[in-house]
């Protein structure tokens, strides 16, 4: 009988109440279950005009259902974006869209970008109007100003100049040739405004506009024509025999990965890998290297020419390359070759800072100097490095000894004066005159008090030559 009665109560009670306890923990866990987690990449601080806004969702349990973004200013609330997700189920998510802010109705000033998203995992109560994401953000609609206060008047093919400009409330300020920036660098007292923007025209310019470009934090943005009259250059043409015992010689040198000697039938692919691949490497390489531009000019006058060398390959030509009597690859060769003794003391053409000292591509060993706002000179082909990279040089200081190291047929210096990683004529920088009427004069017309010493003395301007002697084929790149 009493075995009979806890069986009822057990029963009645226990089970019920097991069965209510499970029910309640099964449904407190449901409800605990983290919802969609959102992230902004990057964070923003600004809405502008057109404002980029990247953000990541991720469900923590089900599949992604919906997604809305938007801003809220005081009791004023605006949607920028909904979107379903209606595809296949997806757990993870990107979503990109471009903010015209201005098309808001919102004033300028403090909002707060929220993000609420919803999945599609069964909870007993839901919360879908509380945001998961929250960024306090400045709304800002008015561009920066921007005058171009001077420039170089004429501009060559495969040469450079200066812009000067002036520009408030901007946070990067440039000059685009084409698809190609120029950054500009501050100058003069803060108040002023002013901007200096060392600018090239490649080698191969054919007419591509010269845009002056201030943009602010919030991406808003302003342009401005640059009129300059660019003179057409000619650059010479060269043809290159490339003999096996060289390839046998110099491949295993540039393509180590391959290890030990190459096979005489792969010494034409092998040779092709070195004189597309690993030159455009090296070119890749240059423009990372003027990122390390100082923001300041370190260079003093006129840029030297090494004493007692020879231009013997020039700026800007095109060589055609021979293998066994037939035509195998065309190239632009970058910079002067410059013949000299073997061996020669290699000196820096101007004051600057080391970017770099090692080996480099096509260059073999090489040093690069920065002299500040993107200016730089490439020494390559060094048989020996005595500077690193980080020092401080004076002009004229020895950097190394010429050589024949990288894809170089005989010892001779290849030499290359690069603004912000795009080659120009050395020919102009070694000009006192051309330094002081096209960079100089631009300066002082805008009355900015800085760059004297790129105006040139008496000493610089009869020190400063340059010509072009005779032709000798010791050389390969």
């Amino acid at each position: 009988m009493a075995r009979s009665a806890f069986r009822f109560w057990f029963t009645i009670i226990v089970i019920p109440t097991l069965l209510v306890v499970g029910a309640l923990g099964y449904l407190a866990w449901r409800q605990s279950v983290s919802g969609v987690r959102a992230a902004f990449d990057p964070p923003p601080k600004w809405i502008g005009v057109k404002t980029p806004l990247n953000v990541d969702l991720r469900a923590g349990r089900g599949s992604l259902r919906s997604v809305e973004i938007r801003l809220r200013q005081g009791s004023a609330k605006v949607v920028i974006a909904q979107q379903l997700f209606s595809g296949p189920p997806t757990k993870e998510q990107r979503v990109a869209l471009q903010v015209a802010g201005s098309t808001l109705g919102l004033r300028e000033g403090a909002a707060t970008l929220e993000v609420l998203a919803r999945d599609d995992f069964w909870r007993p109560i839901r919360v879908d109007d509380r945001p998961i994401l929250t960024a306090p953000v400045t709304l800002d609609f008015t561009p920066p100003s921007l005058e171009i206060i001077g420039a170089t008047r004429y501009w060559a093919q495969g040469g450079g100049g200066l812009v000067v400009l002036r520009s408030k409330g901007a946070s990067r300020v440039a000059v685009n040739v084409g698809p190609v920036a120029f950054p500009a660098y501050p100058a003069g007292a803060p108040e002023s405004n002013l901007f200096v923007d060392l600018v090239a025209l490649p080698w191969n310019y054919e007419g591509a506009p010269l845009t002056a470009v201030a943009q602010d934090e919030a991406g808003n943005s302003i342009t401005r024509a640059v009129s300059v009259e660019v003179k057409p250059r000619r650059f010479k043409h060269d043809t290159i025999d490339i003999k096996d015992d060289f390839l046998e010689r110099k491949l295993p040198e540039l393509l180590p990965e391959r290890g030990g000697s190459i096979a005489q039938g792969e010494l034409l692919q092998a040779f092709l890998t070195v004189n597309r691949d690993k030159r455009k490497q090296a070119e890749e390489t240059k423009r990372v290297l003027a990122a390390k531009t100082q923001p300041r000019p370190l260079w003093d006058g006129a840029f030297v020419q090494p004493r007692n060398t020879k231009v013997f390959s020039n700026f800007a030509e095109t060589r055609t390359y021979r293998y066994h009597g037939q035509e195998v690859d065309t190239q632009i060769h970058f910079g002067y070759d410059l013949a000299a003794v073997q061996h020669g003391p290699v000196p820096a053409a101007n004051s600057g800072v080391v970017v770099h000292a090692g080996p480099l591509s096509i260059y073999g060993n090489a040093v690069v100097v920065d002299h500040g706002l993107g200016l730089q000179t490439l020494y390559g082909h060094l048989s020996s490095i005595e500077v690193k990279e980080g020092d401080q040089v004076a002009k004229e200081q020895e950097l190394g000894r010429s050589g024949s190291t990288g894809l170089a047929l005989g010892d001779h210096l290849h030499y290359e004066v690069l603004i912000n990683g795009v080659s120009v004529t050395p020919l102009e920088w070694w000009d006192a005159r051309w330094i002081r009427d096209h960079v100089g004069r631009p300066l002082r017309e805008a009355s900015v008090p800085l760059l004297a010493s790129i105006t040139p003395t008496d000493k610089d301007k009869d020190e400063a030559s340059a010509s072009p002697g005779r032709r000798r084929r010791s050389h390969a790149h």
